[in-house]
C-alpha cells in the first residue's frame, strides 16, 4: 500500500516529464526501426523535404542524415521554398530532444559538452539555439535537451530553431541548385 501511494505521488509530481521522455524515446526507436521505409518518401517533393527533415531531426543522439535531401531537392525545386520547408520540419523534429530534456535525463548531465551548452543556454538561450541550429553539428541535440531541462520556453525554442535550421537549409538548397547548374549540363 505504501509503494502504491509513493508511486502515485511520483506520477503526480513527474507524470508529464515521464510521458515526454517516453514519447521522445519511442519516436527515436520507431525512426531507427523504419529508416529504410522512410527513404521511400523522397519522391514526394516539398512534402518529402518536410517529412524527412522532421523525422531525420526527431532522433535523439542517433544521427539520421536529412540534409542530403535538402541539397538534392534544392537542385530540382525552388531552393528558397525547400529551405524554409526543411526548416519547419527540422525544427518540429527537434522537439524530441527538447522533450527528452523536459522529461529529465541523467545520461548527458555528466558530459562536459552538455555542461558547456547548458551554461550557454542559461546565459543566452535564444542565441545558443539559433547559432547551433544554423550549422550542421551533432551537438544540437544537447542544446535541445538542455533547453527542455532548463524550462526554456518551447515557443522561443521553436522560433530560434526554425530561424537557424532555415538559414542552414536555404544555403544547402541553393548549393544543390548551383551544383546542378554547373554539373547538370556536363553529365547530359
Amino acid at each position: 500500500m505504501v509503494a502504491a501511494k509513493t508511486l502515485a505521488q511520483l506520477w503526480h509530481r513527474h507524470g508529464k516529464r515521464i510521458l515526454a521522455l517516453l514519447f521522445s524515446v519511442t519516436i527515436t526507436a520507431i525512426i531507427l526501426l523504419f529508416r529504410h521505409q522512410l527513404a521511400a518518401l523522397r519522391g514526394y517533393g516539398y512534402l518529402s523535404v518536410f517529412l524527412i527533415g522532421m523525422l531525420g531531426n526527431a532522433t535523439v543522439v542517433f544521427p539520421v542524415p536529412s540534409l542530403t535531401i535538402v541539397v538534392a531537392m534544392g537542385a530540382v525545386l525552388n531552393p528558397l521554398i525547400v529551405g524554409l520547408v526543411a526548416g519547419v520540419g527540422e525544427s518540429l523534429g527537434e522537439l524530441t530532444g527538447y522533450l527528452t530534456g523536459y522529461g529529465g535525463t541523467a545520461i548527458v548531465d555528466e558530459s562536459k559538452h552538455f555542461r558547456r551548452i547548458a551554461s550557454w543556454m542559461e546565459r543566452r538561450g535564444f542565441l545558443t539555439i539559433l547559432v547551433l541550429s544554423s550549422i550542421p553539428n551533432p551537438l544540437f541535440d544537447l542544446a535541445g535537451i538542455a533547453a527542455g531541462m532548463l524550462g526554456f520556453p518551447v515557443t522561443r525554442f521553436l522560433l530560434a530553431c526554425w530561424l537557424g535550421k532555415s538559414i542552414k537549409a536555404v544555403l544547402l538548397a541553393h548549393f544543390g541548385s548551383r551544383l546542378m547548374q554547373i554539373v547538370g549540363p556536363r553529365i547530359g
